[in-house]
């Protein structure tokens, strides 16, 4: 535990760049617009979630907060191209347990480090995935779609937000768990995957339940269960992956903020400031409540304190599901 603390520390030392520490960094910051990447296409969760707070900063900080979706290879091109950007505070990133956590672990080189690339700024909260299928597929619970997949050897399909992605391995993480053969289908993102399950061109997808839950709710898909160890607000009537019968299973989706480490202590205090007010205000409360994420705000040093929990926590899912390195 101590060691652990002292890697936060000096971590956090060399991400903030402690040697610029006057507060004047911070009083003419920002002055112009500020860069969020969302390293996914447009329309999944990432998005939902990095357009609320965009917003409400916008409004706190006085200057437009752009959303800037740059898809591919699982989160992990976005991700590194903000790692490589200047420390300035004027391009963050919308940290994601697919690009922070699952990544790394996957690609041999994914071009960051999540812990010594990025100056934590602060979390924002959490959704489980939750595994739909087209109302077509006969399966209506994990039971059944278990019994089908088995009986089908290699002819289930699911698709994810991209190789590497969080929904990816949560898809591997079942497959395993649950003794069956998967194939997997990649997309640049969520939102590509839940299009092509909405015109039955796959059969199932492990999806974030904030950009789920409004077709499932339309009966346009089937939610089958979610994958963390409580059910969710948004799908009180889905059984969590326990309650289906896989003991243990839990695999939820925490987002954050971070920037490219160097980036002035100050004016990683200014815009955690300007987050914890955006996740108090009722707006954002009632517009991420909407879209079955638990706020969960903090420090600097609460989120890269839990990237390197998570970091771990996916690393040995990854092993135990068996998938090599890429």
């Amino acid at each position: 535990m101590r060691s652990a603390t002292i890697w936060i520390s000096a971590a956090l030392g060399a991400a903030f760049g402690l040697g610029a520490s006057a507060p004047a960094l911070a009083q003419n910051y920002p002055a112009r617009a500020i860069t969020l990447v969302i390293p996914f296409a447009p329309g999944g969760s990432t998005t939902v979630v990095g357009r609320g707070i965009a917003d409400k900063m916008s409004e706190l900080l006085g200057e437009k907060v752009i959303v800037d979706n740059r898809p591919g290879a699982g989160g992990t091109i976005g991700t590194k191209a903000v790692a490589h950007s200047d420390p300035d505070g004027y391009t963050l990133l919308l940290g994601y347990t697919g690009t922070l956590a699952v990544g790394p672990s996957l690609y041999k080189n994914p071009g960051y480090d999540p812990r010594r690339d990025f100056a934590p700024i602060g979390l924002i909260g959490n959704a489980p995935n939750s595994l739909v299928v087209h109302p077509s597929f006969p399966a209506k619970t994990i039971a059944e779609l278990i019994a089908y997949a088995k009986a089908n050897p290699g002819k289930v399909n699911f698709g994810s937000a991209g190789a590497g992605s969080a929904s990816h391995v949560t898809g591997e993480y079942f497959a395993r768990a649950a003794g069956i053969k998967l194939v997997h289908i990649p997309y640049k993102g969520s939102g590509p995957a839940m299009t092509d399950l909405l015109g039955g061109h796959i059969m199932t997808a492990f999806a974030p339940v904030p950009g789920s839950h409004a077709n499932v709710a339309a009966g346009k898909l089937r939610a089958l269960a979610v994958t963390s160890t409580a059910r969710s607000s948004l799908l009180p009537d889905v059984p969590t992956m326990i309650e289906a019968g896989l003991p243990g299973f839990d695999a939820s989706l925490y987002y954050g903020l971070v920037a490219p480490a160097g980036t002035p202590r100050p004016i990683i205090d200014k815009l955690n400031k300007a987050l914890r007010d955006a996740l108090g205000s009722d707006s954002v409360k009632r517009q991420l409540g909407h879209d079955g994420t638990e706020i969960t705000p903090g420090s600097p040093e609460d989120y890269a304190a839990f990237i390197d929990r998570d970091e771990k926590k996916w690393s040995q899912l990854l092993k135990e599901s068996g998938i090599e390195k890429e």
